[in-house]
C-alpha cells in the first residue's frame, strides 16, 4: 500500500477487511484493502511514534499507544462524526512507551495496557467510562500482553533483567507464576486458536511455546492421543 505515513509504520491491527497502521509520524491510519484508495480515516493524537495498536473484539473501539506514554481509545462513532482528532479518551499515567495492549476477551470494555522500561506498571481501564481499575508495578519492561480466553488470567512478557513472561490472575492481579527461559528482552507473544499455547520470541532469536493455559474444558474431555505430538515438551505450569 502506498501513501498515509511519512515515516517507518512500526504497529498493525485487523478490523474485518481494515487494516490500521500506526507510524513514527505519529499518525493511525485505517486501510480498506478491498479498494485501491485504501485511506479511509486518519487519527492524529500522538505527538511520537505509534508503536502499539489493538482493535476491541467488537470493531468499535481502537487503542493505540504511543512513544509519547499516552494510550488513546478511538471510537468509531464518534472519530466519523466529529474531527480526526477527536479520541474518545486519552489515558497519560504512563511514564514510558507503551506498547503493551491487550482487550479483555471476557469484559468487552477492559483494556490492559504495559508501560516499558521507565515505567513497568501493567494498567487496567474501563473503555466506556475512562476510569483506571487497577496499577501494577511489574519490576521490568512490559513488552506484550495476552489474556487468558478460558480463564480470568493475564499473561506479561518482560525485559530486563530477568526477561520472563508472568502469569497474573485478574481482578486481584496476584502474581501466579514466571517463566523463564529466554535471556533476552520477551518482543511478541501469540495465542494458538484453541487458546492453550503461546508462543513467545525474544531478542535473544529463539522462539518458545508454553502451556500457560492449560486446556480448555471441552479439550480435557478428549481421548488421549496415542500419536507424538508435534511440540510435547512444552514448559508447563499447570
Amino acid at each position: 500500500m502506498k501513501g498515509g505515513h511519512r515515516a517507518r509504520v512500526g504497529s498493525l491491527s485487523w478490523n474485518n477487511h481494515i487494516l490500521t497502521t500506526g507510524g513514527m509520524d505519529g499518525k493511525v491510519v485505517n486501510n480498506d484493502v478491498r479498494v485501491r484508495s485504501h485511506i479511509v480515516e486518519t487519527y492524529r493524537g500522538h505527538n511520537q511514534e505509534v508503536c502499539g495498536l489493538k482493535w476491541s473484539p467488537s470493531g468499535q473501539q481502537l487503542a493505540s499507544g504511543g512513544n509519547d506514554n499516552v494510550v488513546h481509545i478511538w471510537d468509531r462513532s464518534v472519530v466519523s462524526s466529529n474531527s480526526p482528532t477527536r479520541w474518545l479518551h486519552r489515558f497519560e499515567e504512563h511514564i514510558a512507551a507503551v506498547k503493551a495492549l491487550a482487550w479483555c476477551p471476557f469484559q468487552g470494555n477492559l483494556l490492559a495496557s504495559g508501560g516499558g522500561g521507565g515505567d513497568h506498571c501493567i494498567k487496567l481501564w474501563n473503555t466506556h467510562t475512562g476510569a483506571r481499575l487497577s496499577s501494577v508495578d511489574t519490576g521490568s519492561q512490559v513488552c506484550a500482553l495476552l489474556w487468558n480466553q478460558n480463564e480470568r488470567e493475564l499473561l506479561s512478557s518482560h525485559g530486563f533483567t530477568e526477561n520472563q513472561l508472568t502469569l497474573w490472575k485478574y481482578p486481584s492481579m496476584v502474581k501466579m507464576a514466571d517463566l523463564n527461559g529466554h535471556t533476552s528482552r520477551v518482543l511478541y507473544m501469540a495465542q494458538s486458536p484453541d487458546g492453550c499455547t503461546v508462543a513467545s520470541a525474544a531478542a535473544d532469536e529463539t522462539l518458545r511455546f508454553w502451556n500457560v493455559f492449560g486446556s480448555p474444558a471441552e479439550a480435557c474431555k478428549a481421548a488421549p492421543k496415542t500419536y507424538n505430538e508435534p511440540f510435547a515438551n512444552f514448559t508447563r505450569i499447570r
